[in-house]
């Protein structure tokens, strides 16, 4: 300001005339004491605040070198979308008769519509030789772990000859210690139930105990593999129960980013063996699913898409003398029933 006063002047000419006294100068302030008083109003006010905070959220309270820290709101606890369970109490009984007029069978259900929150549940907590039911479970740690950055789709997975494993699959045919990329080796874990593929799988993600815990933390308490496939003695356990939960967290968003659950669906819409629960589905509904079949037992678990807009998850396991048609002709039978009692439902 007093730059452009000066240069006024002299442009006007009048930078002649006498100018006035100059008066002295303010006293300067003590910048030393400014500073003290603003560092402890700094101090009183970030003790005022963090005493404000500590009684709003004091679970969320961090102080750390007497700096107050932005502080979120907490998270609220997640709530379930799902409707309360409704059993459907006479299809059960039907369900319960039609199993108890089976001698040497051994079966179990549970089927949850996530829309009306119709139920089902025979035996589903019954522990059952998993079979290669197991895939389903060793599919989601496969993609959990892409989710985490410890795994790659396109990373290269040796078939080393400790993993070649007999009965399903085609992978076993392959020259000893080929590579594949990851993804393809889980497609064929799936697909076509490939039991080489699976134990490539394994392998990669740490073994059979590291998988079991992971199993547990998602609630899984009868879920455990104990031998590498194929597991004809059936050591492998699950129950449909531990299946169905699995795949409605899968459904509901739970344990997989968007990305991977997705992939992990349309994997499972691959599968090709479509003899059990898809067999008692309506026209127009799909399902991703997963079977198991040693002889001793057949099981096959999954969800299913109606053309109503509505979803369900089932899963059924039946044990029964070696190869006997009739638990696989039970499994359809129920997976009828159950598929035309929802049919007839309506969300609440």
């Amino acid at each position: 300001m007093v730059a452009q006063s000066r240069s006024m002047v002299q442009s006007s000419g009048l930078s002649s005339l006498p100018r006035p006294a100059t008066p002295p100068p303010p006293p300067r302030p003590n910048l030393f004491l400014i500073t003290f008083r603003c560092g402890v109003s700094g101090v009183a006010l970030a003790a005022m605040v963090g005493t404000l905070l500590s009684v709003v959220h004091p679970q969320d309270l961090s102080l750390k070198n007497t700096a107050v820290q932005a502080i979120a709101p907490a998270p609220e606890a997640p709530t379930s979308t799902l409707p309360p369970e409704r059993p459907l109490t006479n299809l059960q009984q039907q369900i319960q008769q039609l199993v108890s007029r089976q001698p040497n069978l051994t079966a179990g259900l549970y089927f949850f519509n996530l829309d009306s929150g119709a139920s089902l549940n025979v035996g589903g907590d019954q522990v059952f030789p998993a079979a290669s039911t197991i895939k389903f479970p060793i599919l989601v740690a496969f993609f959990k772990a892409v989710d985490e950055g410890r795994v790659t789709l396109q990373e290269r997975l040796t078939m080393r000859p400790d993993l070649i494993a007999p009965e399903a699959g085609t992978l076993q045919y392959q020259k000893p210690n080929s590579q594949y990329a990851a993804l393809e080796v889980a497609e064929l874990m799936i697909t076509i139930s490939d039991n080489t593929a699976t134990n490539m799988i394994i392998d990669r993600l740490g073994g059979a105990a590291e998988l079991n815990q992971q199993f547990q933390e998602w609630g899984l308490e009868n879920t455990v593999i104990n031998n590498p496939l194929p597991d004809m003695k059936g050591t492998n356990t699950t129950s449909p129960r531990d299946l169905a939960t699995l795949m409605l967290k899968i459904g509901q968003g739970e344990i997989l980013s968007p990305r991977s659950r997705d992939r992990l669906l349309d994997i499972m819409r691959r599968t090709v063996t479509n003899t059990l629960l898809p067999a008692g589905l309506g026209k127009g509904a799909t399902i991703a699913h997963k079977t198991g079949d040693i002889g001793i037992v057949v099981g096959d678990a999954g969800m299913v898409d109606m053309p109503n807009g509505q979803r369900y998850v089932a899963a059924m396991m039946v044990k029964r003398p070696y190869n006997d048609p009739r638990g696989s002709e039970l499994i359809r039978q129920v997976s009828r029933m159950v598929y035309q009692a929802f049919e007839k439902l309506s969300p609440p």
